[in-house]
């Protein structure tokens, strides 16, 4: 009982000094749990996270009660169980990582220049309107589709996995590529910057256990390819000619083409007015007469 008592002991203690400094800290350390949470949900391996979660929790009761058999076992425990969560979550710690990275690109973006070919716009606006057209066409004809549209991530290693190309996005190009009698048509088509740079490549399946039975290998490569990379894809079913658009991870689906073509409108193409992107953002913030003039073209337009 004197452990008990000289424990919230000290926690009144330290809530007589607390500042702002430990209101970050316990923040910063809430929002690392709620991520271990949620890593915990969406990982395969869940199971294995909630057990070394409860194995915690004994820890910290054992070392309230001073249970020191216990303590000494679980302490063992769980040095042997860091290196081996290391090990088992491989695949899902690079893939974390690599979205971290991924969530780092508006450093980039606020120091940097963007250089957009004007063009660009036009392009990806034409190339919006084939890929909903042939999504259309597809689905109405039962055929399977896998089509990857590429954003700030470059996919130069699934492009490799296929068969190089270079044309225009058209509906009749992609209702050939995907025939189901040319030998393209079991994989992805990528394309980049509005043209067909590759089809038939191979992309990485996800892990998730929540995806409905009635879905596929492709629904799975979808995913797993939006998991990976903030690629937009999009998936016609060949079962039930259902219409569905991974991002980040989520699969949307049962859309008809109105809806597709304004998920694409918003993540695809890029912004009307070029010149402000080619301008860094900390110049257009601070820099002389900046805000005003952002203000003005905004009640100008």
């Amino acid at each position: 009982m004197l452990g008990i008592y000289d424990f919230f002991s000290g926690v009144i203690s330290n809530l007589r000094t607390f500042g702002v400094r430990d209101l970050v800290d316990i923040l910063v350390i809430s929002f690392a749990f709620y991520e271990l949470f949620l890593f915990a949900r969406k990982s395969r391996a869940g199971q294995l996270v909630r057990g070394l979660m409860l194995a915690l929790v004994c820890f910290a009761l054992a070392y309230l009660f001073e249970l020191r058999t216990v303590r000494w076992l679980l302490n063992n425990f769980l040095q042997v169980g860091f290196i081996a969560a290391v090990v088992l979550f491989q695949p899902e710690l690079r893939r974390t990582l690599e979205r971290l990275g991924q969530s780092a690109n508006w450093t980039g973006r606020l120091f940097s220049i963007r250089r957009t070919d004007p063009s660009l716009r036009a392009v990806w606006q034409s190339a919006v309107v084939a890929i909903c057209d042939a999504a259309e066409q597809l689905s109405d004809t039962r055929t399977g589709a896998l089509m990857v549209l590429e954003r700030n991530n470059n996919l130069d290693e699934i492009i490799r996995t296929g068969t190089p190309l270079s044309a225009n996005v058209i509906p009749e190009m992609l209702g050939t590529i995907f025939y189901e009698g040319t030998p393209l048509h079991d994989g992805a088509v990528v394309i980049r910057d509005g043209r067909i740079v590759a089809a038939g490549c191979v992309l990485p399946l996800s892990n998730n256990l929540e995806m409905g039975k009635d879905m596929g290998t492709r629904h799975r490569a979808g995913l797993g390819m939006s998991e990976n990379s903030d690629a937009v894809v999009i998936v016609v079913s060949e079962e039930t000619g259902i219409i569905s658009l991974a991002k980040n991870g989520v699969l949307i689906r049962r859309l008809d083409r109105q809806n597709l073509f304004n998920l694409l409108q918003e993540e695809i193409i890029p912004p009307e007015s070029e010149e402000e992107q080619k301008t860094p953002v900390w110049s257009r913030l601070f820099g002389k007469g900046g805000a005003v003039k952002h203000a003005v073209q905004q009640k100008e337009n």
